[in-house]
């Protein structure tokens, strides 16, 4: 199975450096195939030299431009329209994802289910700087959810997730522009019947930076994503559920 990684990066020279090369060790110690897209969200710093600089002699390596409209979900969206590879992780550029975490995710989509959905907040898990404000926000946003859609699972909003091809062009077509992505994917799949496990992953606050998710900018758009799931949910009699051929 090839993986590929999708990593949207917007103003991340600091950054993605240090990310493309922590994931390209990973990978190739693991030994499996793989690919790893830059997305460059219309940045206006040296974020494109820093990955042409490391694609150079590592075909495995790639950069995309989104020319399209700009925004977190536009440049994912515009990755998942490029990949290659048999399943697809997406990645935060920041260095906040582990990429021991990756090894994980492979066995779990080569060997075990269609999706892998790391937790924060679950036994094992490490998390490292959490900014105190967000973490009663995430967690009641997380319950709601669960209790919504009636499932276990209790990181939704966190955009590392791992996902076979088959569930990625199931899901399709994605609307989300921005953030709110992290929530419609793993939610369309979920109500579509794709099988999942879920396992506990690190996470550490960025150093370099500061995060371009914006809560007040957000909740609307989170809301709109959450509805418009969920009346697929309940009204649609599984019109969009998988179908096995």
């Amino acid at each position: 199975m090839k993986l590929s990684i999708v990593i949207p990066a917007r103003n991340e020279s600091r950054n993605i450096g240090s990310t493309v090369d922590a994931v390209v060790a990973r990978c190739t110690d693991a030994g499996f195939p793989y690919e790893l897209l830059v997305v460059d969200d219309g940045s206006s710093d040296a974020t494109s030299a820093e990955v042409n600089r490391r694609r150079d002699g590592n075909a495995s390596i790639r950069l995309i431009t989104n020319t399209g409209p700009h925004g977190f979900g536009y440049a994912i969206r515009c990755g998942l329209d490029h990949y290659t590879g048999d399943a697809v992780v997406i990645m935060m550029a920041d260095c906040s994802d582990s990429p021991d975490d990756l090894i994980t995710y492979y066995r779990v989509l080569s060997e075990q289910a269609e999706c892998a959905f790391g937790s924060r907040w679950i036994h094992s898990s490490v998390v490292t700087d959490y900014p105190a404000f967000k973490k009663p926000i995430n967690r009641l946003v997380n319950n709601l959810l669960m209790i919504l859609f009636g499932i276990r699972y209790n990181d939704i909003t966190n955009a590392f997730k791992g996902y076979r091809r088959s569930v990625i062009d199931g899901c399709r077509p994605l609307i989300s522009p921005h953030f709110n992505l992290t929530v419609e994917l793993p939610l369309k799949a979920i109500v579509r019947g794709y099988s999942y496990v879920v396992v506990p992953i690190s996470w550490r606050n960025r150093m370099i930076g500061t995060s371009a998710l914006k809560l007040h900018e957000m909740g609307s758009r989170y809301l709109f994503i959450v509805l418009y799931v969920l009346l697929e949910k309940l009204l649609t009699r599984d019109d969009y559920h998988r179908r096995d051929r």
